[in-house]
C-alpha cells in the first residue's frame, strides 16, 4: 500500500483541530482518537502541542498523553513547540514515549504574529532559531508554519513576496519542511496558483506542505489544484473539519480528512486512508463537530 502512495496526509486533529474547542477533552478520549486515526492509514499526527496551557487550555496534558498513548502501524508523531521553554518540556518525557518530528510556527503579517505570540515576524525567528538548533542537534525532524501565507484578518491580502521571504529564512534556520497555511480560510484558487507559481522557482515541492482551512468552501478545490498543476504532495486535513485558530477572528475549521481522502481517491490519486476509518474515529470524539455527524454516521453504517 505504501509504494502505491501518491499523497501524504498530516493528521491535525488532535492538536490544530481540538486547540479551539471549548469543551476541555479528557486525555483519555484524546488518547482513543489519536490510536483510532493510527489505524487509518495517515502517514503522521500532530498529537498535541507544548504551548502555554493559560493560552491553550486544551494542550495542558500533551505530556501525559504522550505518556499514555500506545503507537501503531508506525505513524509518525509530531507535536507544536513555541519556544525554548516548551520543547525543554517536551524533553522532560522519556525518549521512547517522545515524538520524531517538531513543528515551529511563525507567520507572514506581523499583525497576526503579535497577536499570537505577541512577536513580530522578525523576532520570532529570534525566538525559534534556539529551538530548530536543539531540536536538529538531538536528531527530530523539524517542520515549520507558516501561518496567513494568503490572508490575514487585520492586514488583508498578503503578498507573496512575503511568504518567499518567510519561507526561505525559515530553511536557512534548518527546518526540513514549512507548511504554508491559509489560516483563516480565505484563499482562491488563483491566490493559490499565484504564490505556487512563486515560490515553487525557490524552493522544492518536496518541501513544502499545505495547510487549507474551509471557512469559505474552497479548501478541498485548493488542495485539488495544488496536486494537480503544481504537484504538492503533503498535505494538513483534520478529521471530522475541526479546527480553527484561537487568536484568527472568523477562522472556521482545517479542511476534512474524509472530504479530502474522498476526492482524491475518487479523482484516482492513491491516499492509502481508509475513509471509513477515519470518520469512525471522528465519532469516538462525542462533542459538537462543524462536520455533520449524522452525515458521517450514515455513510460508515
Amino acid at each position: 500500500m505504501e509504494q502505491e502512495k501518491q499523497i501524504k496526509i498530516v493528521e491535525v486533529s488532535p492538536r490544530d483541530g481540538l486547540q479551539n474547542e471549548k469543551e476541555i477533552l479528557p486525555p483519555e478520549k484524546k488518547k482513543e482518537l489519536i490510536e483510532s486515526l493510527c489505524e487509518t492509514g495517515v502517514d503522521e499526527i500532530e498529537v498535541g502541542s507544548f504551548v502555554s496551557p493559560k493560552a491553550v487550555p486544551q494542550m495542558k496534558d500533551t505530556d501525559n498523553l504522550l505518556l499514555m498513548i500506545n503507537k501503531k502501524n508506525g505513524v509518525k508523531f509530531s507535536v507544536l513547540i513555541p519556544n525554548m521553554k516548551g520543547f525543554e518540556r517536551m524533553m522532560n518525557i522519556p525518549e521512547s514515549k517522545r515524538p520524531e518530528k517538531i513543528a515551529v510556527f511563525t507567520a507572514a503579517s506581523d499583525t497576526f504574529n503579535l497577536k499570537n505570540i505577541n512577536a513580530t515576524v522578525e523576532d520570532s525567528f529570534k525566538i525559534i532559531k534556539p529551538v530548530i538548533e536543539e531540536a536538529k542537534k538531538l536528531k527530530f525532524e523539524v517542520r515549520a508554519y507558516i501561518s496567513t501565507a494568503f490572508w490575514c484578518p487585520f492586514e488583508g491580502k498578503v503578498k507573496p513576496e512575503k511568504v518567499i521571504y518567510v519561507a526561505e529564512k525559515l530553511f536557512e534556520l534548518g527546518v526540513d519542511e514549512v507548511s504554508v497555511g491559509d489560516t483563516i480560510g480565505r484563499a482562491s484558487p488563483k491566490d493559490v496558483s499565484e504564490l505556487l507559481s512563486l515560490l515553487l522557482k525557490k524552493i522544492s515541492r518536496d518541501k513544502i506542505a499545505l495547510h487549507f482551512h474551509n471557512t469559505y468552501g474552497m479548501a478541498v478545490l485548493n488542495s485539488f489544484i495544488s496536486f494537480r498543476d503544481f504537484g504538492i504532495r503533503t498535505f494538513d486535513s483534520s478529521a471530522g473539519g475541526l479546527g480553527g485558530c484561537p487568536f484568527a477572528p472568523g477562522a472556521s475549521g482545517n479542511v476534512a480528512t474524509e472530504d479530502l481522502i474522498f476526492m482524491f481517491e475518487n479523482s484516482g490519486v492513491k491516499t492509502g486512508v481508509d475513509f471509513k476509518k477515519v470518520m469512525s474515529a471522528v465519532l469516538k470524539l462525542e462533542i459538537p463537530l462543524r462536520s455533520s455527524l449524522s452525515k458521517i454516521q450514515k455513510i460508515i453504517e
